[in-house]
């Protein structure tokens, strides 16, 4: 697990993968006076974004140039964020240093996405450097503890709220997601390699089809990190394309676990529940 409130050192590397969140934390560790350093993935994070700031391009499987960069550039706190679908190993060109942690680099593949960041962390601490998390280095950006919205969660929804926690620290072990969308009581889905973006298309999918017969603004997407979990490593996220997924799924709204949730674009977020009155909640850990 994180350490509690450890000292950052600046600059921070961010190696950073798809999606806005790279560009948050960057954000979020200027504006209080730290100096963010992008490492971006090859073909996953965005080249026009990461132009705004001091960065150097990294790629999977590249270890050894990776962990160079990182002391060039004077970063030893180091935090992952962002999307990356992951590499089969036979499509990784590996460099020497690579190479030569090859048994470690196969472990961390034997699993899901924590237990593969978790294990990647373990080989650079072991290198001299750190891992950080979202709670040490962008507090911000979590998901805080009560109901953001407009809307707050009726009874029949606490009801769900209550078994999709439940459904997903059961499966937390498995390493296999961290969200399910339980209706009326009944786990209707649980997401799986695709994500909550897949998951809540197959469930307004399965509405359509009248696989899923109960009224629409019933149900919930519950995310929660998986018991166990390195909380310096993927944890669950939400947005606005959350929301809207949510919505076209016929649901009521999100429940999360606060302090353990990132919430990305809040202010969008929050606008468009209060428009389709669903509602966004932090529970506590």
């Amino acid at each position: 697990m994180t350490s509690a409130a450890p000292e950052i050192v600046s600059p921070v590397g961010v190696v950073a993968g798809g999606g806005a969140m790279p560009f948050a934390v960057a954000e979020s560790l200027a504006a209080r006076g730290i100096t963010p350093v992008l490492f971006p993935l090859r073909g996953a994070c965005d080249p026009a974004r990461v132009e705004k700031f001091r960065h150097r391009w990294i790629s999977v499987g590249q270890l050894g140039r990776a962990m160079r960069l990182f002391r060039e550039e004077g970063c030893r706190d180091l935090i992952f964020i962002g999307t990356l679908v992951r590499p089969s190993l036979s499509e990784i060109r590996f460099d020497f240093k690579t190479l030569r942690l090859l048994g470690n680099v196969i472990r961390a593949f034997r699993g899901g996405d924590d237990h593969l960041l978790s294990g990647v962390g373990r080989i650079l601490e072991q290198d001299g450097f750190r891992m950080v998390g979202i709670k040490d280095v962008a507090p911000d950006l979590l998901m805080p503890e009560g109901c953001i919205t407009r809307a707050w969660p009726a009874e029949n929804a606490k009801t769900d709220i209550e078994r999709g926690r439940a459904v997903l620290a059961a499966l937390g072990p498995f390493d296999i997601g961290q969200a399910a969308v339980v209706i009326d009581g009944h786990v209707v889905a649980v997401e799986d390699i695709e994500g909550t973006d897949a998951l809540l298309a197959r469930v307004a999918r399965l509405r359509e089809e009248g696989r899923i017969r109960a009224a629409t603004g019933r149900g919930v997407l519950m995310k929660a990190p998986k018991s166990g979990q390195d909380l310096r490593f993927d944890l669950p996220t939400i947005g606005p394309r959350t929301l809207e997924g949510v919505a076209a799924a016929g649901l009521a709204g999100i429940a999360v676990i606060a302090g353990n949730t990132i919430a990305a674009e809040p202010q969008a977020m929050i606008e468009f529940a209060d428009a389709k009155y669903l509602f966004v909640i932090g529970l506590p850990a």
